[in-house]
């Protein structure tokens, strides 16, 4: 009986995986599981699938199968025309199925869906982690890692051998000897750090909707990325003419208004990656969310400097998405454009509106780097 309901439970968590991959960018667009996240869970609700029912009625009653009905009637219960119409009724009503999902295994759908490549971390920036598993079976140990059923086991033989045992009082209480414990070996394995330095223009200009675009991408950006890394920091800089440090909560919510001098945000990028990140044990990551605007061509030049000297020879790959505003004039990429065209470490992307987001992430997270 168990295997029979192991095996429904696998098919069923196939179809589902299927559902969320054939609805993968509706999901993302509209950002449904944002306020459901939880620790190690993200429920994404899905259409209920729908099983064929037949409903047995009295004779000579009329309807569809008795003569009467028109082609396209509904056969199942339920109210067919003008939503919220009608009186309270008995019937069950359609119901959302909500499905719990790893973070593990949201990645791997995510990877799934846009093909993307395993990220291979720079040789140099493997780091040494301790790691504990559970090998075998002692005799002795802390009372905390007693082994139960093998203590139960040892417990059992020895009093089948004794003649202690008796099936019709079946008691079985271990003794000293009979006792086992787990045990457990310390290794030291690779492995890989990341940080991730989300950068936005938060000037008037950049709307609430701007910002929820940046939400829903950054979101996704980080489930591939902590799928490919075994430790991964996040941090937040929010800039408009000067730029600040802040938590995840300030970064979506601030909005400010004034000019924007982008360069700011690149100077404490770069200062914080050269105080905290050190290239040879670090996989870096910027994001840089803007619609464009910046103050001068001056701070324009000064962008571009900071970017080549102090950035790009310490980051893995440094991404500048340009989401559309009605106030910004989405120059910036273009001079990024022009005067990066042969850097390989710069990836850029336009994200015109939501639809555009699930192209975005695949623009940011293809190259595998």
């Amino acid at each position: 009986m168990s295997q029979k309901i192991d095996s429904d439970h696998a098919r069923f968590r196939h179809i589902v995986r299927g559902k969320i991959k054939q609805n993968l960018k509706k999901f993302i667009t509209k950002g449904e599981m944002f306020g459901k996240k939880g620790k190690d869970v993200v429920s994404i609700p899905l259409p209920q699938i729908q099983i064929p029912r037949f409903r047995y009625g009295h004779k000579q009653t009329g309807g569809v199968g008795q003569g009467d009905g028109e082609v396209g009637d509904v056969l199942a219960p339920g109210q067919v025309e003008g939503e919220g119409a009608g009186q309270a009724g008995s019937d069950p009503s359609e119901h959302e199925l909500e499905v719990e999902l790893t973070i593990e295994e949201l990645a791997e759908i995510l990877g799934e869906e846009l093909e993307l490549p395993r990220i291979e971390p720079r040789g140099k920036h493997k780091l040494e982690a301790e790691k504990s598993r559970y090998t075998g079976i002692h005799r002795v140990g802390p009372e905390s890692l007693r082994h139960f059923k093998r203590t139960y086991r040892e417990a059992l033989k020895r009093q089948i051998a004794l003649g202690t045992y008796h099936r019709d009082r079946p008691v079985v209480v271990p003794i000293r000897e009979d006792k086992r414990y787990r045990s457990w070996k310390v290794s030291w394995i690779p492995e890989s750090n990341a940080v991730v330095i989300y950068m936005m223009d938060v000037s008037g200009s950049m709307g609430d909707e701007q910002k929820e675009m940046v939400r829903i991408e950054s979101f996704w950006i980080d489930t591939w990325l902590q799928s490919q890394y075994a430790g991964m920091e996040v941090r937040y800089i929010t800039h408009d003419a000067a730029a600040r440090e802040v938590d995840r909560e300030t970064f979506f919510r601030t909005r400010e208004s004034g000019g924007t001098m982008i360069s700011s945000a690149y100077k404490l990028c770069a200062e914080m990656i050269g105080a905290d990140y050190p290239s040879g044990e670090w996989n870096i990551y910027p994001f840089h969310f803007s619609d464009g605007d910046n103050w001068s061509n001056d701070d324009t030049r000064n962008c571009l400097d900071i970017l080549k000297t102090r950035i790009f020879p310490q980051v893995n790959q440094f991404g500048y998405g340009q989401v559309e505003s009605p106030y910004g004039s989405g120059q910036f990429i273009k001079d990024l454009r022009e005067s990066f065209s042969d850097e390989e470490k710069l990836v850029l992307s336009e994200i015109p509106d939501r639809d555009a987001i699930i192209r975005s992430i695949r623009d940011f997270l293809s190259k595998g780097r």
